[in-house]
């Protein structure tokens, strides 16, 4: 028997890719997305189920699928136009909800990987250079992001300890770009002025949105336990970044600035979250070694990550934005499980 798999998040960006991903591999025999909303992507046999935000039915589907590895990727990074409690209940209670099931009497969960985020560092003026992933933040967390992936770690760890039997892979990975991913960084380098805080330049690392697929099937693949930072190797000035993108910067405020309602960025749709100032002022740095050490080979350096960004986005102006997929349940039904569909035999 193939590996059965459980994906949450499969309409959010990385849920949907890495059921693409799974999909095409052949020891793979089952794929179960969970989430509130259809699919962004076409997939061909993954199966999708409609759920909560905190995930209460998720215990109904591993007893019932026996799914033997959790892939969890719905966890939210980004905090624009967010309540605090809808980030509480679908990080944290959605997390927890998600240990209870793989932790229940006869559950057949033997792999965990969660997807999380260098944020759990903070960024601050006292940081290290470089937070290596023993290394605790310097500062107590002041955002609802940041707070609730901290409690997701924390529920990582305890169900990492209380069953020994699972292989529990923790990833934390660094500011994403690439041709496809939308973050508040990649809107901001795509405005005419990029925002910078005024008196600062901080050191950026990014991870290109392709080896961030690459890192959750690598330690799946490998049953690679433990917590691994996930970031490309150098760090770049932010005006550096801007300048590699062709843009000029804006100055803003250092300090005491919270709001960007009488700005020219809330105009265009750009909200800068506490967090993503906090970056703009101190930047961050992660040592990647860890996951080197296991065997991981990185695509793209943080400058060829913003490389590739900016020629995504001069092809994107180009040619215009591709079409966008809609998920039809009556018709993925028929192609699936309809006996008119002629199927081609295995190979």
């Amino acid at each position: 028997m193939g590996r059965r798999v459980l994906v949450t998040g499969l309409a959010t960006f990385w849920g949907g890719r890495v059921a693409q991903h799974l999909e095409r591999d052949p020891s793979v025999d089952v794929i179960v997305g969970l989430d509130r909303h259809e699919p962004t992507v076409e997939l061909e046999r993954t199966e999708y189920v409609r759920s909560d935000e905190n995930y209460s039915i998720l215990a109904r589907i591993v007893k019932a699928t026996k799914v033997d590895t959790i892939v969890h990727t719905f966890l939210m990074m980004d905090s624009s136009g967010v309540k605090s409690r809808t980030i509480h209940e679908i990080n944290v209670i959605g997390t927890m909800n998600l240990f209870a099931a793989a932790s229940a009497a006869g559950s057949t969960v033997r792999d965990v990987v969660v997807k999380s985020s260098t944020l759990v560092y903070g960024a601050g003026a006292r940081d290290p250079n470089m937070f290596r992933e023993e290394n605790v933040r310097t500062s107590p967390p002041r955002t609802a992001v940041e707070r609730s992936l901290l409690e997701v770690e924390g529920y990582v760890r305890d169900f990492a300890e209380d069953n020994p039997h699972v292989t529990v892979s923790l990833l934390r990975f660094s500011n994403v770009l690439g041709p496809d991913i939308r973050t508040p960084l990649s809107k901001a380098l795509s405005l005419p002025l990029v925002p910078r805080i005024l008196g600062f330049d901080p050191r950026f690392q990014f991870v290109h949105e392709d080896d961030v697929i690459r890192a959750i099937l690598f330690v799946l693949d490998r049953q690679l336990p433990g917590i691994y930072n996930v970031a490309a190797d150098g760090l770049l000035p932010w005006t550096e970044v801007a300048a590699i993108c062709g843009k000029r910067t804006l100055p803003l405020p250092p300090f005491g600035f919270t709001g960007f309602t009488s700005t020219p960025l809330s105009r265009v749709g750009i909200e800068l979250t506490p967090e993503v100032m906090d970056v703009l002022r101190y930047g961050r740095g992660v040592d990647n070694r860890r996951l080197k050490e296991a065997g991981f080979n990185y695509g793209y350096t943080s400058a060829g990550t913003v490389e590739a960004f900016v020629e995504a986005m001069r092809l994107r102006s180009t040619i215009g934005q591709p079409a966008t997929y809609r998920y039809e349940r009556d018709v993925e039904d028929f192609f699936r499980h309809s006996p008119a569909v002629v199927r081609e035999p295995a190979e």
